[in-house]
């Protein structure tokens, strides 16, 4: 059993969560995030903890920064967009009990505020920014860090608010370079 309670965007997504754990979850029923789920949301934090799992599309980043902003402290945890598509359907109901599993033992706890230790030249010079193939580095480096995926500017400071490491920084970035994505 998770402890936490884990924030959905819909009654599939629950599904789908229940299919790879027993969890409990809340359903934010899209990405209109009304005041009734933020203060249920509030009360899972201060009482359980709260892990963030939307669907690794705009929409779910909307959710996920809402809830994020209204409930400071929230874990996250990401699923890769390949793990969450079927028939060209993104979303956390197509991802595999595998799959949720993966993302649910990998979560992030986000810190406002948290000092950048990798800098924007840093991702130029890395081929994450202004560079042909930077969206296809960034996508991966997301996945490889359990971060998910992001612009530039949004990666920047996700790698501060998740307290990226240089080292895993690095080794991400190694890994991309051996797998074939160089400059």
């Amino acid at each position: 059993m998770i402890k936490e309670l884990i924030v959905v965007e819909g009654k599939s997504d629950t599904v789908a969560v229940k299919r790879a754990v027993e969890a409990d979850t809340i359903e934010t029923g899209g990405s209109a995030v009304d005041r009734k789920v933020i203060a249920k949301i509030a009360l899972a934090m201060e009482r359980r903890g709260v892990i963030i799992l939307t669907d690794p599309d705009h929409a779910g980043e909307r959710i996920r920064k809402i809830v994020s902003s209204k409930v400071p402290g929230c874990k996250h945890a990401f699923i890769p967009e390949k793990d969450a598509t079927r028939k060209g359907d993104i979303g956390v109901e197509n991802a595999s009990p595998e799959a949720i599993r993966h993302a649910l033992e990998h979560v992030h706890t986000s810190f406002e505020g948290a000092p950048a230790v990798i800098g924007m030249d840093e991702l130029m010079a890395a081929g994450l920014m202004v560079h042909p193939r930077a969206a296809e580095r960034r996508m991966q480096l997301g996945n490889l860090l359990g971060i998910g995926y992001c612009n530039g500017k949004q990666l920047y400071k996700r790698l501060a608010m998740f307290s990226i490491s240089r080292e895993e920084f690095a080794r991400a970035l190694a890994q991309i370079d051996e797998g074939g994505i160089t400059l």
